[in-house]
């Protein structure tokens, strides 16, 4: 295995370990390996001028106007007691493997002794007639949630293509600013790629009693405007939606031009293994760009989160280290939308059996979901401790009966 000590070819600016994205996961990474004993130079180099922050704001309390929604993840002074070189503003372009070399869209180029990408992803493209015109947003940066806020302001009607995540954080947000708002959405349910029927049911009437009208089964012919600004979107089913704002928020795309470019194997993103290692031994990925083998799932995914790129980054820096432990954290998400919070542990069985522990009646619920007798994840609408309680249980591969986990009665706390 590579360590700090592997030589770097002769260059004019070069690092022992250099990583490419600075967000989540290429922050972990370089954190991570300083921790573990890396004694070698590093260097973070993002796109983005401002350090890497918190992302998941964005499409709640920073549109809200809430206090503390835009935070850095480390203080400027992190970077300097941990030694490690903040590039900002600099986008990768091209890696060239032979000379161990990446080079970046401002002309210069960085040498590596070991190179880790957490290149991230990027909002999808709505790819109809008039998604280009002035009006049709997308959210995936800060640069783009001031775009997003200031638009907001001025916004009367605004239409929102796509009903996961994003899309509906958005809508809460809008809607509580007392905006005119729909969400369309080409499946058959809210967030259906993400949460079982039954909760997807649960936050579309969560949504409508708010006010946000919700299509479903619908696809968007073209967008529409006058003078170049948008004013309708037309559906495939001949609706027309009046709006002066449209928010696309259909799905991300994992950046690894480069890294396919350069050779590396890929599989639905970059291919990695249980320790974030490439095809290549000295480079390492980890993050919403690649794929890995997932015990929990068994199976190779792509996850696309922030506990994800967190936990993928801490492995590859300790690695990188010299400190080897597999990847095996149990995957965990969530959404804060209105008054809910939507919490998920664990990946759920399309089709497979599951029970309800709680009453969604008071709106407050989980649902346990299953692998035939395994317990394989935990949705839960304002009941934090049923997910906790999930974390640990799914972890440690053990499954209360769907009779015990209905039972509201049954401690789960004796299982662990």
């Amino acid at each position: 295995m590579p360590t700090s000590s592997s030589p770097i070819p002769p260059t004019a600016d070069a690092f022992d370990l250099l990583v490419i994205g600075a967000s989540y996961a290429g922050l972990a990474i370089a954190a991570a390996a300083r921790e573990a004993g890396f004694a070698g130079t590093i260097a973070l180099a993002g796109d983005e001028a401002e350090l890497p922050y918190q992302r998941p704001p964005l499409s709640k309390g920073f549109l809200l106007g809430k206090a503390g929604a835009h935070l850095p993840l480390k203080a400027a002074s992190f970077f300097a007691e941990a030694g490690i070189a903040f590039l900002p503003r600099r986008h990768a372009v091209t890696l060239d493997r032979e000379a161990r070399q990446v080079h970046f869209a401002d002309g210069s180029v960085l040498g590596y002794g070991q190179l880790a990408l957490a290149t991230g992803a990027r909002a999808a493209a709505l790819r109809c007639e008039g998604a280009t015109l002035d009006g049709v947003l997308a959210l995936r940066s800060l640069d783009d949630a001031q775009a997003l806020n200031a638009r907001l302001a001025a916004a009367q009607a605004i239409v929102i293509i796509g009903g996961g995540f994003i899309g509906l954080e958005v809508a809460s947000a809008a809607v509580t600013l007392g905006k005119q708002v729909t969400v369309i959405e080409a499946g058959p349910r809210l967030i259906g790629h993400a949460v079982a029927p039954e909760i997807s049911a649960y936050m579309q009437g969560v949504h409508e009693r708010q006010g946000v009208a919700i299509r479903l089964d619908t696809r968007v012919a073209r967008i529409e405007g006058e003078g170049g600004k948008v004013t309708a979107v037309l559906c495939a089913d001949g609706s027309r939606l009046p709006c002066d704002l449209v928010l696309a928020a259909v799905g991300a795309v994992p950046n690894v031009e480069m890294a396919a470019a350069a050779g590396l194997a890929m599989e639905d993103g970059i291919a990695v293994d249980e320790y974030g290692r490439t095809s290549d031994p000295l480079i390492f990925a980890a993050g919403d760009c690649t794929s890995h083998p997932n015990v929990h799932a068994r199976r190779r995914l792509r996850l696309s989160s922030v506990q994800n790129a967190n936990d993928q980054g801490r492995i590859v820096g300790a690695t990188i280290a010299g400190r080897v432990e597999p990847h095996a954290a149990v995957p965990w998400f969530w959404s804060d939308q209105y008054d809910v919070k939507l919490q998920m542990v664990g990946l759920g069985v399309p089709g497979g059996p599951s029970v309800v522990r709680g009453s969604p009646a008071e709106g407050r619920f989980s649902l346990f979901r299953y692998d035939g007798p395994r317990l394989v994840a935990i949705e839960s609408i304002n009941r934090p401790a049923d997910h906790m309680m999930g974390r640990r249980l799914i972890a440690a591969g053990l499954s209360p009966t769907p009779e015990q986990a209905a039972d509201p009665a049954f401690d789960l706390r004796s299982l662990a």
